[in-house]
């Protein structure tokens, strides 16, 4: 089986002159190794930095843009929480499984908090069980770790438990960590909710949502729709009729927009991923504006 590592950073220096990997490194900085008052040196300016780091004396002495570094007061740990239910094998936007974009996300992250000295754990599960990895900090672990979570969408009989995930971290994590929630559109219920506010008291949580292909298609595309669990195929009469699919974006924007305030009211940042094409940019969003939280 070909490497995961390796398709996960071909997606990471799609642009030109590696700017998606210098953007996504600056966020990840600012968001993740913290700050103290200790000043470590200066170095050149890298797109992706934050602005407020540049130190304006000195880029105007020489005559370059340069950025302070201080030295991080703690290291820190990054757990994955990723829901490998069977519906992880259904299609995202882009027309193909969402599982692809789950080992994306996570291997993206995972590779940045590589690069910055720090920790990653991984915890996923479904409705049948839930299973933890011990923290590591190598790509040989990471490579292990999305092949774990490829293997366990891939035999997964049992639906997500997003619920039972969090639920699961509220109970056994007392350190403080890093959480990062890979899931699905799922709506928000409000035990999602009260176990975010608590885990939100301990934890800095970011939340990554998969968005599911549309299941209701023109029929001029040639492809049928079909339940991950049942393998009921969507009636083609209902292809293409403009009343259903009005009907199912409005209780999909009603949804999303619950969890959207959910999580603004809890300052969680998240990240919609559509297409493997997007992800990255979504991710860098994500983290731009997370950087901008004091913690």
């Amino acid at each position: 089986m070909p490497s995961l590592i390796t398709r996960v950073r071909a997606k990471l220096f799609i642009h030109s002159s590696q700017k998606s990997m210098h953007a996504l490194d600056g966020a990840y900085a600012s968001l993740l190794r913290g700050r103290s008052h200790d000043f470590e040196d200066l170095r050149a300016y890298e797109y992706g930095d934050q602005v407020r780091d540049i130190d304006w004396r000195a880029t105007a002495k020489q005559g370059s843009p340069l950025v302070k570094r201080h030295r991080a007061t703690r290291m820190h740990t990054v757990m994955f929480v990723v829901d490998t239910g069977r519906g992880m094998t259904a299609l995202a936007q882009d027309e193909r499984p969402k599982k692809e974009l789950a080992i994306l996300a996570t291997g993206a992250l995972g590779i940045l908090t590589l690069r910055h000295g720090d920790d990653f754990t991984v915890v996923h599960g479904d409705a049948s069980g839930i299973r933890r990895m011990a923290p590591a900090r190598s790509e040989g672990a990471l490579e292990h770790a999305l092949r774990r979570i490829d293997h366990a969408i891939d035999t997964s009989t049992a639906p997500g438990d997003r619920d039972g995930l969090l639920s699961y971290i509220a109970r056994t994590i007392p350190r403080r960590m890093i959480l990062v929630v890979v899931t699905d559109e799922a709506p928000v219920t409000d035990e999602t909710e009260r176990l975010l506010r608590r885990l939100r008291v301990q934890h800095d949580v970011l939340w990554i949502a998969l968005r599911d292909a549309d299941p209701v298609l023109d029929h001029t595309t040639g492809r049928v729709r079909a339940d991950v669990y049942s393998r009921w195929q969507v009636p083609d009469f209902v292809q293409g009729d403009e009343g259903i699919v009005r009907e199912l974006a409005a209780r999909s924007a009603a949804e999303a927009a619950h969890r959207d305030e959910v999580l603004d009211a809890l300052e969680i940042s998240r990240a919609d991923l559509d297409t493997q094409d997007d992800a990255v940019g979504a991710l860098l969003r994500m983290l731009n504006r997370r950087a901008n939280v004091r913690f």
